[in-house]
């Protein structure tokens, strides 16, 4: 098995490691990796459902999807991830009992009542310190877990507290649970490098054939090339979306204003402006100038400026505008 640690931070390299180890290793591995703040969503998401747009923006948060189900998380560095890809054999999608099992034989040792409950969450004390998610592909599964260590809580539930009137689709829900750092219940104070290790060691002593890897730069340079063409873009990490249908209602100096969107693919396939206002133009000429952009904010914003909104809505600009469709 091939024991790699990630000397980068970034959510979407990470993530992009994963799908490379999948795809083009023939040997079992073990990946740890710690996170930037970032928002990591599960691939049947809607990206903008499941996270506070404005807070994510006004924070600059990396957002991703992964190759995986499950519900959106919020990764800082405080969280440790960790992954294995192995031989699937009659592996199945539903038990995620192999692989979290290290980290729970880990902090038993340590004193800590860890446990795994659900499907795939690990508690501690009824709380939720680490959700898992696999997929079976090419005859290997591949399954990866959060470890809470020192998460900030208060940004983990800022950067994921989402209004559910702004949206309406068919895509898997996130449901929050009550969540907990580890550190809280360790009898003993530890830092999360110490952690690792314990870790590291336990899963090799479980494999004795682990060996440490370090990629090769030009590993390193094909990973990088998967950010740039899919999880570094908005296509992946938002286009691909199941459809949804997106409402907000905002209050301006020119009156009160709904839109109404219906998205498809991560393009808007029809757009309504209702309310109170006395409009210059018809506003089904914006409308259509809106229908069949991407539903993300700077190519709206283009088309926003370009159209000049006073020339529908006098003393409003297109920030004004472009805060009602997110």
């Amino acid at each position: 098995m091939l024991s790699i640690i990630s000397r980068r931070h970034d959510a979407r390299f990470n993530l992009a490691t994963e799908e490379y180890l999948l795809e083009h290793k023939g040997e079992d591995c073990f990946y740890l990796y710690i996170n930037e703040p970032s928002i990591i969503v599960g691939k049947h998401q809607n990206t903008l459902a499941g996270i506070n747009y404005d807070y994510v923006k006004e924070h600059n948060i990396t957002v991703v999807r992964r190759m995986t189900g499950g519900g959106t998380v919020f990764h800082d560095l405080g969280n440790l991830n960790f992954c294995f890809i192995m031989e699937a054999g009659e592996e199945s999608t539903h038990n995620f009992a192999k692989y979290t099992l290290p980290i729970l034989q880990v902090l038993q040792e340590l004193g800590v009542n860890a446990r795994l409950e659900g499907r795939n969450d690990l508690t501690i004390d009824g709380r939720k310190f680490s959700g898992n998610a696999k997929l079976i592909r090419n005859g290997k599964v591949l399954q990866h877990g959060t470890v809470l260590w020192t998460s900030k809580m208060a940004d983990l539930s800022l950067a994921l507290k989402t209004n559910p009137l702004k949206f309406e689709d068919k895509a898997v829900k996130s449901i929050q649970s009550r969540v907990t750092n580890v550190t809280e219940h360790l009898p003993e104070p530890m830092q999360l490098t110490e952690f690792i290790r314990l870790v590291r060691e336990h899963v090799h002593s479980l494999y004795p054939e682990s060996c440490d890897y370090v990629f090769t730069p030009a590993e390193e340079a094909i990973i990088d090339k998967l950010v740039q063409t899919k999880y570094a873009t908005w296509a992946w990490n938002f286009g691909t979306s199941p459809a949804y249908n997106f409402r907000k209602e905002i209050r301006t100096s020119a009156g009160t204003l709904d839109f109404y969107l219906q998205v498809e693919k991560g393009k808007i396939a029809s757009i309504h402006i209702f309310g109170d206002f006395f409009p210059a133009r018809d506003p089904a000429e914006l409308e259509y100038l809106l229908t069949g952009k991407p539903h993300e904010e700077k190519a709206l914003e283009l088309v926003l400026q370009e159209a000049g909104i006073s020339n529908w809505f006098p003393g409003l600009s297109a920030a004004d505008i472009l805060s009602g469709l997110f």
